[in-house]
């Protein structure tokens, strides 16, 4: 052996060592790290705190502290772990009470629903949960009215001042830029293209949101009256006088006391029967999440795998976009899919979607593998905020449908097209020449319009896809004739409860009903418990550190960052033009037609 030969292996045997020593060295120290179980003293009260866009799961970093998240920008709070937190205090002799800090709430109003249905859950315990508010919008005052008391600081408002729903439309700029959007969808009401095409709303664009506004609102109206003991007439007056001063809100019934936050522990402590020289004793939820729910007879049982597919879907896997949101990766969804259809110790699976929809190709993908699943084991979906178009595709399948009553579903239409930039690169001194071969193999050049027999060969497949594809599949799997999905369809966007009016949706509720469905068309004993098996699994430790493709680093969290300080309707643009990217190569979309936000 050589000279040179030995001393490459006795190098490359020091950097085994090294690296082995290292990830000992990591190891050790999370075993240091790692926290045990709090110690709980008897009759404390448990602090959560709502609010942020309470995404459906984050999966838990196996690291002490929280790499990468930790390092980057703070933990994200999770639905469902907020929800866990509810569950555990309601079953835990140790819990006396749970106060409820709200502040802003970015989630949607099905998930804000869904607190409120566990909010009563909690409720049923007899245990007291109150809320705190420093000031409160329409959402945050809409949960917080599910407690037993309400309090809202001495110089706090209340913005209840009733719903507004906008739509931005870009083709003003995209004009000024030289770029001509040339559009092609199926559906009446198919308006995603229009926040490209259109400078103003189409009339078939506002009879939807009319519509949308005017259920929410009813709804908003009637659940916070039967909360406070008001009449639905007396809530909308006060809400036609909004804002309100927090004394203001108290007189009218609509909270129950102003007070700063130690008031409403001296309150909280009346109400345990604490001593009056004894302090509240209160749990942080940073220590509440190290008690696991198996140690007080939570989750566990039958093994029930519960698929989450929050954000727009694509191909690869999934991981968050540009704008720091999550997007469900067909590869992942797949795989996830595949391993609980082929675990025999899982009894069913619930799939949990949060998503406006995204290419067809990648819907189709996730849609026939719960199709093989079905053939095994049930498959119930539990519809988060949205589930529309490719996230309604993805979900017309399953043996139950579930959905909250303001869930927005529907959109069951597809859009296709080009971003024409010849006028831009005109204005910018750019020229682009093309050489072809082939009838349409200039299709989708981006510097020319679609010529009249590109176009036919263009709205032939898109039409294709609908009527052969989409319209057909959700028949199959709703149990109805083509021509009804077709009627209903049309790119309409509706609500959970209009959806359930149209056989669109099965039953009202989140994620537990869901599973409980589950559970029941799986033949599982009423009497026995079920364990909630996440898929795909978290990320390992090992994982963790040493990264992958999924990993964040330092480079995305800052643009993630830097996107976050933007103004919200200039992001909601970006959004919109980063589908170019897509869209320019010709992809098929099932996309929520409008950016609906209802605040």
């Amino acid at each position: 052996m050589s000279n040179a030969r030995k001393i490459a292996l006795i190098f490359a045997g020091l950097l085994l060592a090294l690296f082995i020593a290292v990830f000992a060295g990591v190891l050790a120290l999370y075993f240091a790290l790692k926290p045990g179980e709090p110690s709980i003293a008897p009759n404390s009260v448990l602090v959560l705190r709502v609010s942020g866009d309470l995404p459906d799961y984050v999966a838990e970093s196996p690291i002490p502290f929280n790499l990468p998240r930790g390092i980057f920008g703070g933990e994200v709070r999770s639905l469902t772990d907020l929800l866990w937190q509810l569950k555990k205090a309601k079953v835990d002799r140790r819990i006396g009470g749970v106060l409820l800090e709200i502040g802003d709430v970015g989630a949607g109003w099905a998930k804000a629903d869904e607190i409120r249905d566990a909010i009563a859950d909690f409720r049923r315990s007899g245990k007291p949960i109150y809320a705190y508010l420093t000031y409160g919008a329409n959402k945050e005052y809409y949960i917080a009215s599910a407690c037993e008391r309400v309090y809202v600081a001495p110089v706090g408002d209340l913005f209840i001042n009733g719903l507004a729903a906008n739509a931005i439309f870009l083709r003003g700029a995209l004009d000024k830029l030289g770029v001509y959007p040339d559009f092609y969808q199926i559906g009446k009401y198919k308006n995603a293209p229009d926040q490209l095409t259109r400078r103003e709303m189409s009339d078939a664009q506002r009879e939807v949101i009319n519509s949308l506004l005017d259920d929410q609102f009813a709804r908003y109206i009637n659940n916070v009256a039967a909360a406070r003991k008001l009449a639905p007439e007396t809530v909308r007056e006060l809400i036609d006088q909004a804002p309100l001063r927090a004394e203001q809100a108290k007189r009218a019934g609509l909270i129950d006391g102003t007070a700063y936050r130690e008031e409403v522990e001296n309150e909280l402590k009346r109400r345990l029967g604490y001593r009056d020289a004894e302090r509240l004793r209160i749990v942080k939820a940073s220590q509440y999440k190290r008690i696991e729910p198996e140690s007080l007879g939570l989750n566990r049982g039958e093994r029930i795998a519960v698929i989450y597919a929050s954000g727009a879907i694509g191909p690869g896997r999934s991981n968050n976009s540009p704008f720091g949101e999550q997007n469900v990766g067909s590869e992942t969804m797949v795989r996830a899919i595949d391993e609980a259809r082929d675990d025999r110790t899982i009894r069913a699976i619930v799939v949990r979607v949060d998503s406006p929809g995204g290419t067809v190709y990648d819907s189709d993908l996730i849609w026939r593998a719960l199709e093989e699943a079905k053939k095994r084991k049930p498959v119930v979906v539990s519809m988060s905020d949205v589930a529309a178009s490719g996230g309604y595709y993805i979900s017309a399948g399953a043996n139950s449908i579930v959905a909250e009553p303001s869930t927005i579903t529907g959109s069951i239409g597809v859009f296709a097209g080009k971003p024409v930039l010849k006028g831009f690169y005109d204005w910018i001194g750019v020229n682009s020449e093309w050489i072809l071969r082939g009838r349409y193999a200039g299709i989708f050049r981006e510097t020319e319009p679609f010529t009249p027999e590109e176009r036919a060969k263009f709205e032939e497949l898109v039409r294709s896809y609908y009527y052969n594809e989409f319209v057909p599949k959700v028949a199959q799997g709703r149990h109805r004739d083509p021509e009804y999905i077709d009627s209903i369809g049309q790119g309409r966007v509706w609500n959970g409860a209009q959806a359930k009016e149209r056989g669109l949706v099965d039953e009202f509720g989140g994620l537990d009903r869901a599973i409980e469905i589950a559970k029941q068309l799986a033949g599982i004993p009423s009497d026995k418990g079920i364990q909630r098996v996440v898929k795909p699994a978290p990320r390992s430790l090992f994982e963790q550190l040493f990264g992958g493709d999924e990993a964040m680093g330092e480079d995305e969290a800052r643009w993630q960052a830097a996107l976050a300080s933007l103004p919200e309707d200039l992001r909601r643009a970006l959004q919109t033009l980063h589908l170019f990217e897509r869209i320019r190569r010709g992809e098929l979309m099932a996309l929520l037609p409008f950016d609906l936000k209802i605040e």
